[in-house]
This record gives structure tokens, sequence and C-alpha cells, in this order.
């Protein structure tokens, strides 16, 4: 059977070279033109072959296509290059799945995907189970954590599902080293320096998670030129063991789901497995009560209960990422006393949410690629009295699949009574849509620097990623 993986531009190199390695007959379609040098020899070094969809007429038998779960093109449109073909079809987190089928039975495995929320869950997940030295792949890299130390792994890598295998393979080589023994190179003995494992996942999940964390689908964009959506790719973490999901997003997306163990979070609705009893917030230490109930468990156990905890939380958005963490870690049949811990220690991260201080200012930074309308009314809600603060919204364009929507943002920001600064091509953009007047600055750094010299509080909301911020 030949393997034809499509879009090298978001892991396709790496499922191509790592089905070749086992023996498969490859073939791969750049759709994007976008392959480099390096990767082109490293295809050709594995015998894997370049080909353009209309190169299907030449061959017969079966053909598996591997796709990723945004790509423009159907099924009927690749078949019409040759119909006489044999095909089926397969998502690239699914051959994630096939390749890493004898990995890692041996530790908990967690995937999350969800459209807000991902990786500030993944951060705290690790914090709960850090003395099971996590290895995690978030947005914020690939990072291995030995005794409370972080390893980096790989800073700047995409949560697309190849980087899984990427994360896998890289953290082998460091657990492997190869080593000098007398007159000649061997690998030492194959050890694992991780007994956990945390992966971010944009569109979906691969199934090799124990438990499946769907964060939230607070907004459903399209996805594939318009041919499919968020909700409907999120879905596949629908396969993995356990599932644990927003309770909203659940009863909005997938009703028409069948699986045994799916676990359930909500702020309000406490027919949910896990939800609310009470909740104090703060910019430092929310205080949160919540109660859990009939939770399928890893070890097939029901559990029921409650926990308080307090962690860094200041929006309603933020203990909703802690509900889905809780309730995770609950699945996991991880103890309480881990849990609390884990999220005591918890501060937010560094190119998320996270707040600090500078001179005579706080600063709130909420730094995310997929910031809109929904996002900016929540982090500004968080915030009681908003005449101490400037806030900023702006950022950058062509970061995520999901687009912001500027005249929305632009209506919600014409009712704030408080200074609002806008910045970024973001910000310069809705500042020509909306009817009041607002002050403009071109560089985001400058905004800072405004509040500090101003001596007010600064609440910067940014679309980006952070790495395009790191040097400030």
């Amino acid at each position: 059977m030949n393997r034809l993986v499509i879009d090298l531009t978001h892991g396709g190199v790496k499922i191509a070279v790592s089905l070749a390695k086992k023996g498969k007959s490859v073939l791969a379609y750049d759709i994007y033109n976008t392959l480099g040098d390096i990767d082109r020899q490293m295809l050709e070094i594995y015998g894997v072959e370049l080909i353009d969809l209309k190169d299907l007429s030449e061959f017969k038998g079966d053909m598996e296509v591997i796709y990723p779960v945004h790509l423009p093109l159907t099924a009927d449109e690749i078949a019409s290059n040759n119909p006489d073909l044999n095909y089926t079809f397969k998502t690239h987190h699914e051959a994630v799945y096939d390749l890493l089928s004898d990995w890692g039975d041996d530790i908990p495995k967690i995937e999350i995907t969800g459209v807000k929320g991902k990786t500030s869950s993944a951060f705290m997940l690790k914090e709960i189970l850090i003395d099971e030295n996590p290895l995690v792949l978030s947005s914020l890299g690939a990072i291995l954590y030995e005794n409370k130390k972080e390893i980096v792994l790989k800073r700047n890598i995409s949560i697309t599902p190849a980087n899984i295998k990427e994360t896998v393979d890289l953290a082998y080589k460091v657990a492997n080293p190869v080593c000098l023994i007398a007159e000649g190179k061997v690998k030492s003995e194959n050890l694992k320096k991780y007994s956990s494992a945390i992966f971010e996942s944009s569109l979906g999940a691969s199934a090799i998670g124990d438990v499946g964390l769907l964060t939230n689908i607070v907004e459903n964009y399209p996805i594939a030129q318009n041919k499919s959506n968020a909700a409907e790719a999120k879905r596949q973490i629908f396969r993995c063991g356990i599932v644990v999901c927003d309770k909203k997003s659940l009863d909005e997306y997938y009703t028409d789901i069948t699986h045994p163990k799916v676990n359930s979070f909500s702020l309000t609705d406490n027919t949910s497995n896990l939800y609310v009893e009470n909740v104090k917030y703060s910019l430092d230490l929310t205080e949160i009560v919540m109660k859990y109930q009939n939770v399928k468990t890893k070890s097939g156990e029901i559990s029921d209960g409650e926990i308080s905890l307090k962690t860094f939380a200041p929006g309603p958005h933020h203990v909703s990422n802690v509900l889905g963490v809780v309730l995770t870690a609950l699945s996991l049949n991880v103890p309480h006393e881990k849990i609390v811990s884990g999220l005591a220690n918890f501060k937010g991260i560094t190119g998320r949410t996270n707040k600090r201080s500078k001179g005579n200012s706080t600063i709130i930074e909420e730094i995310n690629p997929g910031i809109n309308t929904e996002a900016i009314r929540q982090s500004i809600e968080m915030i009681k009295n908003t005449d101490d603060y400037y806030i900023a919204v702006g950022g950058d364009y062509g970061i995520t699949c999901e687009e912001i929507d500027e005249d929305k943002v632009s209506k919600y920001l014409d009712t704030i009574n408080s200074q609002i600064i806008l910045t970024g091509d973001v910000g310069r953009s809705i500042a020509d849509k909306m009817t009041r007047n607002v002050e403009y600055i071109e560089n985001y750094a400058d905004v800072y620097d405004k509040a500090i010299n101003d001596d007010k509080n600064l609440l910067f909301i940014y679309r980006s990623n952070y790495s395009k911020l790191s040097q400030r």
C-alpha cells in the first residue's frame, strides 16, 4: 500500500519520514509549496517521493491519504485525479496515534484541545504532575521537567499532531545519549527521564491520551476554507480513553457522541460532573470550592466529593480552565493534596495570563494568538475598578486559523467607559471602526512606558504569539 502524506507545512515531513523509517512506501504532497532544502533532503534520504495530485494517475491499487483536519481539499477532489485507486483516508492525528501505538503505556498521558485555555491548562497540569517529571508540548515549546528543573527540548515548535511525535523523539535523545564505551559508541540503556506526558493540540487529538481535555468551544470558527469548523475538528478528543469536556460545549456540539467515560465541568451547571459551589475572585489568589459527582476514573472507580483550593485565576474564564484541569486530575486518580498544592504553585504563565509589578504600576497581561471579543470582554470584567487602569488592546494578524472580528470588537469597546489604548496592526484596524475617540500607539512597548510613567495600572490584551513579544 502507498501512503500519501499531504501538507508538509504543518508536520507532514515528520509523519512521512517516521512512516518511511518503518518500511512503508510513502509519497508526499507539498500543498502550500513551503518545503525547505533541509526537509527536502530528509525526504530524499528516507526515500519519500514528492508528487503533485495529478501524479496519482500513475498509481494502482491501495492508497492511504494522510491529511490534516484543516485541509482545504475534499476526498472527492483528491480522488478525482485517479478514481480507480482504492482510497482510504486518515488524519495526521490518526497517523500519529499509529506511530506511537507502542509508546507510553506505563505513564499517564493527557491531550488538551479547545478554542481557549489550552496552554494555561497544560501548565497547571504540569504543576500538579511535577513529581512525575512531565514531558510537555505546548505553544510555548517542547519541555521536559526533571526533578522540577526545566529542560527545553525545542522552543519554537507548533502544536500540530506531528510534533507530539517530535517531542517524544526529542525526549528519547535526551534520555538515551550516545556514550563512549571502550573503543566503540553504544547507546545507553533505554531510560525515560519522564513519567507523565501532557500534549497541547490545536485542532483535535491523536487519542494517545488516557485523558483528553476539551477546554471549550467559545467560538466555532471555520477551517478548511469553510468546509469544516473548530468543533468538528476537535471532536477527535473523544477518541481518548476518558474525555473531560466543558459542559456547555458538550451540550451544544457533541450530543451525538457515544462514549463510556465523559466527565463534564461547568461554572454554574450543577448537573455537571464538576461544578463551582463557591468562588471568591482576586487578582492574586482566587478561592474556589467545587463539588464533583459520578466522575469516571482511569482506575475504573466512580468518584464523588468536594475540593477547595486557591490559585491564580482572576476571571471566570480562568476558573473554567481550573475546573477542566482539576477534573482531568481527578479522572487520573491524582490525590487531592497534589491537585491543591500544584495549583497553589501556579502563578500564571509568561506569554499568556500573568500579573506583575513595575514601578508603581500593576501590569496584567493577556497575550494569546486567539484573542477575540469574548476574551477581551472577560479580561476587562475581571478588573473591579477600571478607572485605575489603562486598557490596551491590539495585536498581530495571520497567526491562527481564527481571525478577529473587528466590527464586533469595536462595537464592544465603544461601550467601555474607561481609557482605551489601541496598539499594533489589530489596534489600528479596530480604531478605524470605533465611534468614540481612543488613543492609538503603534509600538506596544510604548504602551508599557506610558502606563509606568503615568503611574497607572495596565491591562494589556494582545493577540500574538508570545515569541514575537519576548524581546520587550
